[in-house]
């Protein structure tokens, strides 16, 4: 049984989180279990698993949340210094990267819903727009994918001839275009559309295909392609 005056040291070691990780396994463990691990202590009055049960329920016990969290918003819960916090950034953002790449491994391209798959992990929650390109071969897989420009939270400058540069440097014979809004409107802005328009005039006169734009949100997107706007 857990209260404040019950510390983990004295619980059971089936119940304590690494000793239980050790024991049954990550997949035993709760979310709240796990963010105790990596903070390591609570408070005087607050074990590590109640202060990492209280972070969580602040954002609804959503780890996508809690991954937006800020060093300077982590630091209001009592029990959280510096280093805590930084912690809870660098497991949250290495579970990103994660996603990323194992998403990156469907290696060719097939759909619109890929693109996305590919792209979420990196742009899908950003605060700032970003434009990436997905390079791919005349079999449509993937053969790298990298970021174009960055820029504030409505536009983004694009370099057309870097994108094309690139491509011919790489031997790639198709393209995928893709940015976010952080805005969360999914739709194709008039400057969306004329950028695509200059990239594609671009792309046929080196015979490079644009296969799509894909504009990339935290939970859906807007593909080009599908609403045969390309």
């Amino acid at each position: 049984m857990e209260n404040n005056s019950f510390p983990i040291t004295n619980w059971s070691e089936d119940d304590r989180p690494r000793e239980k990780l050790m024991l049954k396994g990550k997949s035993a463990l709760s979310d709240a279990e796990l963010i105790a691990i990596l903070i390591g202590s609570g408070s005087r009055n607050e074990s590590a698993v109640e202060l990492s049960r209280r972070i969580l329920s602040s954002v609804d016990n959503n780890l996508n949340a809690l991954g937006k969290l800020s060093i300077s918003q982590l630091l209001c819960f009592k029990g959280i210094g510096e280093a805590k916090a930084i912690s809870i950034i660098a497991a949250m953002d290495l579970g990103r990267r994660r996603r990323g790449e194992a998403a990156a491994e469907l290696k060719k391209i097939t759909s619109s819903k890929m693109i996305f798959e590919i792209m979420q992990p990196v742009i899908g929650e950003l605060p700032h727009e970003e434009f990436w390109i997905i390079y791919v071969n005349n079999s449509n897989l993937i053969i790298s994918k990298s970021q174009l420009s960055k820029g504030g939270i409505t536009a983004t400058l694009v370099d057309v001839r870097l994108i094309f540069k690139n491509a011919l440097e790489i031997g790639a014979t198709g393209i995928v275009l893709c940015h976010n809004h952080p805005s969360g409107i999914l739709k194709a802005s008039e400057a969306d559309i004329k950028i695509t328009k200059k990239i594609k005039l671009a792309a046929e006169s080196l015979d490079i295909s644009i296969l799509d734009h894909v504009i990339v949100g935290e939970h859906g997107y807007f593909s080009f392609a599908d609403e045969g706007i390309l």
